[in-house]
């Protein structure tokens, strides 16, 4: 079997903050900080191996169940990354995009109009694609797509009959982003946890014990050797794809 090209789309969800502070004596809080290190290692690392498009998991939607602390200081904290490390971004010719429900009315007015103002800034950028999934839900997602087909149904500016597969998927956050081709949760739990449901269908799949503080370049592309490795059949015979 011949390896694999580099995946042209990575997701990633950023597990392991809380354990990782727990096991210092810390706050979980603590944690998310020290995130920040991994998150631009790995995003240096992504352009690196030559990743095109990343997505993180940074705040589902049932993040708000945890404690007030800790909610308030995610929303501080992903307000404090924008502001100080946006022009590093654009620098290195990275477009930022945010993708969940930014108007959820916890979400702060303050912290809208930083993430609006960042994806202003990167627009156009091409060397990587970095999506943040923020206040997401792929379960929500997919009922927004599926609303707005309603809609449309409903007003008579889409026929019933054309919709299909490609019908949603053009509604959802990000159309224009490729299928991710692998989906790592760092910190050994396997689980999905509501994210990329649709778009995840034929990825590959990888659970490295490492909790996401200590998750760096080394590790990401030891992930993506792996998923070269492996033989991705799309629902297909193995004869059928490889000619064997």
């Amino acid at each position: 079997m011949s390896e694999r090209p580099v995946p042209e789309h990575v997701a990633i969800i950023l597990d392991g903050n809380g354990r990782w502070a727990n096991a210092r004596g810390l706050h979980r809080t603590a944690g998310h900080a020290a995130g920040e290190e991994s998150l631009f290692d790995v995003v240096n690392g992504a352009i690196e191996i030559g990743i095109r498009w990343l997505t993180v998991y940074v705040f589902s939607t049932e993040n708000w169940k945890r404690s007030g602390l800790e909610v308030e200081f995610l929303m501080e904290f992903n307000e404090s990354l924008l502001l100080r490390r946006r022009d590093e971004l654009n620098d290195m010719g990275v477009e930022v995009r945010f993708i969940g429900d930014r108007d959820d009315g916890r979400v702060t007015d303050r912290l809208r109009g930083h993430i609006a103002d960042t994806e202003a800034l990167t627009a156009g950028n091409e060397v990587l694609h970095l999506l943040f999934a923020f206040n997401y839900g792929s379960r929500m997602e997919i009922t927004d797509a599926v609303r707005s087909i309603a809609s449309e149904v409903a007003a008579g500016s889409l026929d019933p009959d054309d919709v299909d597969e490609s019908a949603i998927a053009a509604r959802l956050y990000a159309p224009d982003a490729p299928d991710p081709d692998l989906v790592i949760r760092s910190s050994g739990e396997q689980r999905i946890s509501n994210f990329l449901l649709w778009q995840s269908a034929y990825a590959e799949y990888l659970f490295p014990e490492t909790l996401w503080p200590d998750f760096r370049t080394e590790h990401l592309r030891a992930a993506v050797d792996e998923y070269r490795g492996r033989d991705r059949r799309f629902g297909a015979a193995q004869d059928a794809v490889t000619g064997e």
